[in-house]
C-alpha cells in the first residue's frame, strides 16, 4: 500500500526535517512540491528527490499568505494533476524569554507556523473538497506546543494554536473523507545543534554513526529519518481511520499523546466563592497540580558535551 499516483506539498522542505518528510513521501511513490525560500536550495531538493527516483518540483515562496497557499496548490495540479496529502512543516524560529521578546518576533513566528499551516490547510481543504479527494492533511507540532520551553513563548502559541486547529479540523473534515493529524518530532536539527545537551547526538549523526542508545531509547531523540516513516504512513491510505490525533516520532519511540482532558474535579453546592477556595483548593487540588516543561534524564558520564559538565539532576527545560 504505496503512495503511487498520489501528490504531495511539504512546505519548508528544503533542507533538515522538511527535506526528509520529501524524500520519504518520494520513496513511498509520490511526486512532491518542494518549499523554501531560498532558491538554490529547493533547486538542490528537488535534484535530491530525483537523483533517488522520486519526482519533485519547486515553489520558492514565505508561507503565510494566501497567496501562497494558493501558489502551491496550483504548482501541484498544474506539475502533477492533482493534490492529495498537504504536510505543513515550515517554520522559523525567534527565541527570547518574555521580557526580550518584540512584537516583531511573536509576529514572525506566529505568521510562519500558525498562520501558514491555516492558509495552506484551508486552501488544500478546499481542493480535496471539490474534487472528491480523501486528502490527507500532516501537520507538524513539537513538544514545546505540548509542554512548553523557556524563551519560546511565540513558538510555543504557535505549536500548541496547530494543535487547537487539527482537532477542529478533524471534525470539519471527517464528512469529506480528509483526515488531519499532528506529527511531533523529536530529532537533530539545526536548533538542537546548539543545545549542550544534545552534543554527542549531533555529532554522532554528522558523522553518519549511530546515536548512541541513551538518546535513541530512553530520551526517544532520533534523526529526521526516524520521524519521516510515520508523516508517510499518516499520508496512505492504510491511516485512513487515524483522524484528529498528535502523534509522536523520535529515535526508537513513537508516542501518542492524549487529548487535555480534567485532571480532577469536585462540585460544592452553590459554587465555588473566593474563601471556598482560600480554605479548599490546596487539599482538593495541591497534589494533583500539573508539570510544565520538559523534564530530561542526567546523560551519563561518557556523554556529557566537552565544553562543560551536565548538570547531576535531571535538567529541566521551561
Amino acid at each position: 500500500m504505496d503512495l503511487s499516483g498520489k501528490v504531495a506539498i511539504v512546505t519548508g522542505s528544503g533542507r533538515g526535517l522538511g527535506l526528509a518528510y520529501a524524500r520519504e513521501l518520494a520513496r513511498q511513490g509520490a511526486a512532491v512540491v518542494v518549499n523554501d525560500i531560498d532558491s538554490a536550495v529547493a533547486a538542490e531538493a528537488v535534484r535530491t528527490i530525483e537523483a533517488d527516483g522520486g519526482k519533485a518540483a519547486a515553489v520558492v515562496a514565505p508561507v503565510g499568505t494566501t497567496d501562497v497557499a494558493q501558489q502551491l496548490v496550483q504548482a501541484a495540479v498544474k506539475e502533477f494533476g492533482r493534490l492529495d496529502i498537504l504536510v505543513t512543516n515550515a517554520g522559523i524560529l525567534r527565541d527570547k524569554s518574555l521580557l526580550k521578546m518584540t512584537d516583531e518576533d511573536f509576529d514572525a513566528v506566529i505568521n510562519v507556523h500558525l498562520r501558514g499551516t491555516f492558509t495552506c490547510v484551508r486552501e488544500a481543504f478546499a481542493y480535496f473538497k471539490e474534487n472528491g479527494v480523501s486528502g490527507r492533511i500532516i501537520t507538524i507540532g513539537s513538544p514545546t506546543g505540548q509542554r512548553g520551553t523557556f524563551g519560546q513563548t511565540n513558538y510555543a502559541a504557535a505549536k500548541a494554536g496547530i494543535v487547537g486547529m487539527v482537532r477542529t479540523w478533524a471534525l470539519e473534515m471527517k464528512k469529506a473523507g480528509v483526515t488531519a493529524n499532528v506529527v511531533i518530532p523529536v530529532a537533530a536539527t539545526a536548533m538542537t545543534k546548539t543545545v549542550p545537551y544534545f552534543q554527542k547526538a549531533v555529532e554522532a549523526d554528522e558523522r553518519g554513526e549511530a546515536m548512541p542508545a541513551f538518546f535513541r531509547h530512553d530520551l526517544g531523540f532520533g534523526t529526521a529519518d526516524d520521524v519521516s516513516g510515520l508523516v508517510a504512513f499518516l499520508a496512505s491510505d492504510a491511516a485512513a481511520g487515524i483522524n484528529g490525533q498528535v502523534i509522536g516520532a523520535g529515535g526508537d519511540r513513537l508516542q501518542l499523546w492524549t487529548h487535555p482532558d480534567a485532571a480532577a474535579t469536585e462540585y460544592r453546592e452553590g459554587g465555588w466563592g473566593y474563601q471556598d477556595l482560600v480554605e479548599d483548593f490546596a487539599s482538593l487540588f495541591g497534589d494533583k497540580l500539573q508539570g510544565v516543561g520538559e523534564e530530561f534524564l542526567p546523560l551519563p558520564e561518557e556523554l556529557q558535551p566537552e565544553a562543560r559538565q551536565a548538570p547531576a539532576e535531571p535538567a529541566k527545560v521551561g
